[in-house]
């Protein structure tokens, strides 16, 4: 019998038309709009830095560094971005700042003067006080969560250029040219309070008071009222700082540099005097009496040390390694086949040293604030999602008043972020679940791949505006649901 072989399906061949002005690739920024709208963010910012223009007319401060952060979190990572981003006629009708040219927004951020950029963390705050009393509406036990302890994070990153001519940049110690922005965020939100763009020669010990009482100062009242802590890395380890928090009724714990004087209090540290770290393996932490010189008196001095394992390759047989540095004098210069047999006998630690006015009187109240203290990487997660989530990771011009925009559209990215998480979450099994894949808060990737950077088609009908998604595409629908929910600001 003859076998009949099956024709196979001519596919179509697939021709390209006309472009379609009614498409989008980023039908999420109507969800970035409606938050904007609800904070009020471009009439608060307006509000505190004023008019940059003698007429009024065109766009204003609050518009251009808005306008910077929604190309930042569609991924653009220049100033082109904005023109690439008015070239998109159908998402233009979505977001925040439609027609912001990359001339225009270089132009108008250069007319700020010293006192409207200070001005802008007026505003800020003022968007902060706005955020948490609708966050009070409609969840009042998270929102007194928020405002009874407050957590001040201070830290700064540096940010490689290339090009010669940049204005406010200069090396670092690594030998790279640097911008360095200077951030106090508060952790618990996840949003920024203040911010400052220096160069690398910057030291942050110099403006850090003066950074502390602007990010106070942009606290909402209720948060202010209740419990302050700031925590910072041993690059604040200064007595200004120190003395700031006193002044202010604020609690502090700072990083200490390994200096002599702290080995030698080390050295005579009882053996019974250490307890267990809290959730970190083969960690312990004691404390000692130490007080530096025109630091408040209630400040000591809190140790942390981790038992490395040489096994398993947590020393490196470089004597320039960082974890060399951790190790105490004595055992930091040995190779590693003597280090190994002073292991076995009484170990090798990595220690760190912070100086605090926290209560530390009991070993659980130690572990207790070393714990809280450790969480101070939270800062690292708003750099990590300024930088490869929107783009503070280059400083796109040469003048400094555009890079220091370009800085502040990265970080209201971040805020914006932020507080999108704590208005529109959801409460799954007790805990505060966002939008990321793997619950908590997602980062500004995570939302650009499953919020914002979804294509759709915009459809005018009946003066109104409607977008069609893709199949499966849900999330928008659901946020826009939850953000035009919230109640009307007071």
């Amino acid at each position: 019998m003859r076998r009949v072989r099956k024709r196979r399906a001519r596919r179509a061949r697939v021709q390209v038309g006309a472009p379609e002005e009614s498409l989008t690739r980023f039908s999420g920024l109507a969800a970035v709009t409606e938050l904007c709208e609800r904070l009020g963010l471009i009439d608060r910012l307006d509000a505190a830095v004023g008019p940059i223009k003698s007429r009024d007319r065109g766009f204003t401060a609050g518009q251009v560094l808005v306008g910077m952060g929604a190309v930042q979190l569609c991924g653009e990572d220049f100033l082109v971005g904005l023109d690439r981003h008015r070239a998109d006629t159908a998402g233009q009708a979505l977001t925040p700042v439609p027609g912001l040219a990359s001339t225009t927004a270089a132009g108008l951020a250069r007319r700020l003067s010293q006192a409207q950029w200070a001005a802008v963390e007026t505003g800020l705050g003022d968007v902060h006080a706005g955020a948490l009393d609708l966050l009070g509406r409609i969840d009042p036990g998270r929102a007194h969560a928020l405002a009874a302890e407050v957590t001040i994070d201070l830290d700064t990153t540096d940010v490689e250029v290339y090009g010669r001519a940049k204005q406010g940049v200069a090396f670092n110690h690594q030998g790279q040219r640097v911008g360095r922005p200077h951030v106090a965020t508060w952790a618990d939100a996840s949003v920024v309070l203040a911010a400052d763009l220096g160069d690398g020669r910057d030291d942050p010990r110099a403006t850090s008071a003066e950074l502390l009482g602007r990010a106070l100062a942009a606290l909402p009242a209720p948060a202010r009222a209740g419990r302050v802590r700031v925590r910072a890395d041993a690059g604040y380890f200064a007595g200004q700082l120190a003395r700031a928090c006193l002044f202010t009724e604020v609690e502090f714990a700072i990083g200490a540099r390994r200096t002599a004087p702290l080995w030698r209090i080390l050295d005579s540290v009882p053996a019974g005097a250490w307890t267990d770290a809290i959730d970190m393996t083969a960690a312990q932490v004691a404390v000692a009496d130490y007080c530096p010189n025109w630091w408040p008196a209630t400040t000591c001095l809190l140790i942390r040390r981790v038992r490395l394992d040489l096994d398993r390759g947590q020393v490196s047989g470089d004597p320039r390694a960082r974890r060399r540095r951790t190790l105490h004098p004595d055992q930091r210069a040995l190779p590693l086949d003597e280090l190994a047999g002073v292991a076995e006998i009484d170990g090798v630690f990595a220690y760190s040293f912070i100086v605090t006015n926290l209560d530390v009187s009991t070993g659980e109240k130690a572990a207790q604030v070393e714990h809280w203290y450790r969480h101070r990487t939270s800062v690292e997660n708003v750099f990590r999602d300024t930088k490869h989530g929107a783009a503070l990771r280059h400083l796109p011009s040469g003048r400094h008043a555009v890079n220091r925009a370009w800085m502040w559209g990265a970080l209201l990215a971040a805020t914006s972020c932020g507080w999108l998480h704590h208005l529109t979450a959801t409460h799954r099994g007790g805990r505060l679940v966002g939008h990321g894949v793997r619950g908590g808060q997602a980062m500004i990737a995570t939302l650009r791949r499953r919020l914002i950077a979804v294509p759709a088609r915009l459809v005018r009908h009946a003066r109104g505006l409607t977008l069609r998604l893709p199949p499966g595409e849900h999330l928008l629908a659901e946020v826009l649901a939850r953000l035009r929910a919230l109640p009307n600001p007071s």
